[in-house]
């Protein structure tokens, strides 16, 4: 009878890539954010209807302001892409051109935002006024707060573009910054969907 192989140990073929590793850990960073911002959505759900004699989300929503906000916002996910794409290509002028113009589109949503709290202040609707008008401003401010990171972020990369080049760990932070843009975007979705349209019409 022949003897039965003995099975080999595998061979521990070392730490994975670096772009694996980053991905990785990019995606738990993110997936903790979306968890934190599902959290503020919980609350602002829970203060809506607490408006203590205020304005509610009818009486303070501005939809042509909004709209062009959420146009911003959604184009520069299309430019963001953009400039993966080229940089994929190794182009890095039309990289840093795309990433410019996501930039600028970032900016303007800012612009937007900013004017619209502060049409708010005026008016007297101020985040002590009313436990809406607390969960409003915490979940769209929440949001601007990332919108900011990410344009800095993206300052950064494309210094980084512009000194280094294509080389390798550009790359990763590329993927990584366009995985949080899109991410922002998916948010501000659901947030003109639930604060915005649904509040405008209850």
């Amino acid at each position: 009878m022949s003897a039965v192989p003995t099975p080999r140990r595998s061979e521990w073929a070392g730490p994975p890539a670096k772009d694996i590793v980053t991905a990785y850990g990019f995606w738990m960073f993110l997936i903790g954010d979306v968890i934190m911002f599902a959290s503020f959505f919980a609350g602002y759900a829970v203060l809506a209807g607490g408006r203590a004699g205020g304005p509610g989300p009818a009486d303070i929503i501005e939809l042509p302001n909004v709209a062009v906000q959420t146009l911003c916002l959604l184009t520069s996910t299309l430019t963001c892409a953009l400039a993966g794409v080229m940089a994929e290509r190794r182009r890095m002028a039309w990289t840093q051109l795309w990433l410019l113009a996501t930039g600028l589109l970032g900016v303007i949503f800012l612009a937007l935002e900013i004017r619209e709290f502060s049409h708010l202040i005026e008016r007297g609707a101020t985040p002590q006024r009313s436990a809406f008008l607390s969960g409003f401003f915490m979940l769209v401010g929440c949001h601007g707060v990332h919108v900011v990171a990410g344009i800095l972020w993206l300052g950064t990369m494309m210094a980084q573009v512009a000194v280094r080049g294509p080389k390798a760990y550009v790359q990763r932070r590329l993927s990584a910054f366009m995985l949080y843009w899109h991410a922002l975007d998916i948010v501000w979705v659901g947030l003109f969907s639930i604060v915005y349209i649904w509040g405008s019409i209850t």
